[in-house]
């Protein structure tokens, strides 16, 4: 492990000449100033819960799986800069999914070689043969980026190799002498393979992103794939590049039925521009992957179904090796957007993740959603509840007054009944007047969030020009919202995630008050606000 660096000798000196009550010289002064900024920085910005790398870059959560009583989340990562660069695999572990311990980097780059985005699986039964003792190898599936080749102008700059663990996901080994496992066959852009075990056809499968569509390959031993089949020609959304699949098989809530997700990011074209996930449902031969036919209705009427309406939101795909004790299917995104994220203001560090959360396949009538919601283990680090059982009254009601509760780390839910077709808007603010609005304009049918008020927006004129919606199927009797809050981040999951909204915002100071609003009579129910506390250990 390496040391901690000493402070720099400036800083040191301007901490003891202001205990001693001195001036200090202006060069001390200014970096007295910065690191004043850097803590007021991790002061605002810095989520309570959300992972970010201590500095650096990162986008894509990649190559996450369980093994031996942790969750590893590994992550495209630049740690010697704020904006991408140099792709590394950035390494994090968690026994709960919200408390994270960040590793030494797992994968670096080879000179002009990236390590970009991929998957990583536990090879119980050691069917690569990389095994070197009772340990399961874990064997990690990445494409590899070539900047020599890109920069000579050339297409196939892209390929997919292995690495292998042998120690639970620790220490990594390149798998030289066999890379790469899948050739380039001439495709600009070829990257992102998710693989899993295809219990069913005892195989296994990947799914990888080859420009507009999905390419299906199949194998025995990870090493050795055969192309089957491919997916999205002309299908789904297409304003940008297809990027980061999963491919997973799922019951389908309360049945005996499993269903096949396809789960595709793309950028841009997202459903509030930028950055985005949709996803498919259908059925999978061992080869094909065929889409059920009512989605396919749906996916011709809406263009694009989104597992997440935010803007911030990409990249997502699951866990593997989850243990059948457990049976949920764990995602988790990239909280950022392409249009931005290298301009947002933080300087130490660039982006963070998604909460974790629990994917469902529901079917109501003929039509599958696939669902999403926190996850329980958050509410281990509730410190403090507020609740109300109803509310009612028109105009504005106070839901929370100034300083009840840290709303920098909290957990808001309530329903709302006998919905009639107007505006009900939540608003979060602050004594600068800073604030969020959010909630559901029932006559136009949608759900919305508008962050053009809360604090810094003015360093991109793509972040907050529009309000991103989220439409409904018509007008709504009745709502159900959950929100997750931390610092720089709203979650909001409607009616049990069946609509999921993710938005970032910068603040000059937290928000301290929550008020709901309409020019119609609400009815609100169940009220619950819960203050979280990550200090004490669980």
């Amino acid at each position: 492990m390496k040391s901690k660096k000493h402070l720099p000798l400036a800083l040191y000196s301007a901490v003891l000449l202001s205990i001693v009550g001195l001036k200090p010289s202006s060069a001390t002064a200014q970096t007295a100033a910065v690191t004043v900024s850097n803590i007021a920085e991790e002061q605002m910005y810095r989520p309570h819960f959300h992972f970010t790398p201590k500095k650096g870059w990162m986008n894509d959560p990649n190559g996450m799986f369980f093994a031996n009583g942790y969750y590893h989340l590994f992550y495209q990562h630049y740690p010697d800069g704020n904006t991408w660069g140099p792709m590394h695999w950035g390494h994090a572990i968690s026994k709960d999914l919200i408390k994270w311990e960040e590793q030494p980097i797992a994968l670096y780059p080879d000179k002009d070689k990236y390590i970009f985005s991929g998957s990583a699986v536990v090879d119980t039964q050691n069917t690569s043969g990389l095994g070197t003792g009772k340990t399961a190898p874990i064997v990690a599936i990445y494409t590899l980026h070539d900047m020599t080749k890109e920069k000579a102008g050339k297409i196939d700059v892209e390929q997919q190799d292995i690495a292998f663990s042998n120690d639970n996901g620790f220490t990594w080994q390149k798998f030289e002498e066999g890379n790469p496992v899948v050739k380039n066959p001439g495709i600009r852009d070829f990257r992102d393979p998710k693989v899993s075990w295809d219990e069913t056809h005892k195989q296994w499968i990947m799914a990888l992103a080859a420009q507009d569509r999905i390419h299906f390959y199949k194998s025995s031993n990870l090493k050795n794939w055969e192309f089957a089949s491919e997916f999205g020609k002309n299908i789904g959304a297409h304003g940008g590049v297809w990027e980061c699949p999963d491919f997973f098989e799922i019951k389908v809530e309360g049945t005996k039925e499993t269903k096949w997700v396809l789960i595709v990011n793309l950028n841009p074209g997202g459903p509030n521009g930028g950055s985005g996930v949709q996803y498919f449902v259908g059925d999978f031969d061992g080869k094909t992957f065929t889409m059920d036919t009512t989605f396919a209705e749906r996916v011709n009427n809406e263009k694009a179904v989104w597992a997440d309406y935010g803007k911030d939101n990409y990249a997502g795909v699951t866990w593997n090796n989850v243990p059948t004790s457990d049976g949920r299917r764990l995602f988790i995104g990239w909280m950022s957007n392409w249009e931005y994220a290298q301009q947002v203001p933080t300087t130490t560090w660039r982006s963070s993740t998604t909460i974790p959360r629990e994917l469902k396949l529901v079917k109501k009538g003929n039509h599958y959603n696939l669902v999403s919601t926190p996850i329980n283990e958050i509410n281990n680090y509730v410190s403090k509840t507020i609740k109300t059982k109803s509310a009612n009254g028109k105009g504005t009601l106070s839901l929370i007054e100034n300083g009840k509760i840290d709303l920098t780390q909290a957990i808001v839910s309530l329903d709302l009944k006998n919905l009639k077709q107007e505006d009900y808007t939540f608003t979060l603010s602050n004594a600068n007047g800073e604030s969020l609005s959010f909630g559901l304009n029932n006559k136009e049918n949608y759900l919305f969030v508008d962050r053009s008020k809360a604090g810094k927006v003015d360093f991109s004129d793509k972040f907050a020009s529009t309000v991103s919606k989220a439409f409904l199927e018509g007008s709504q009797k009745s709502a159900a919202f959950k929100i997750i809050l931390d610092k720089t981040s709203i979650e909001i999951f409607y009616n049990n995630g069946e609509k999921v909204m993710t938005e970032i915002f910068f603040l000059n100071k937290p928000f301290t008050a929550l008020s709901i609003s309409s020019k119609e009579k609400m009815e609100i129910n169940n009220f619950k606000i819960q203050e979280l506390n990550f200090s004490k250990s669980h």
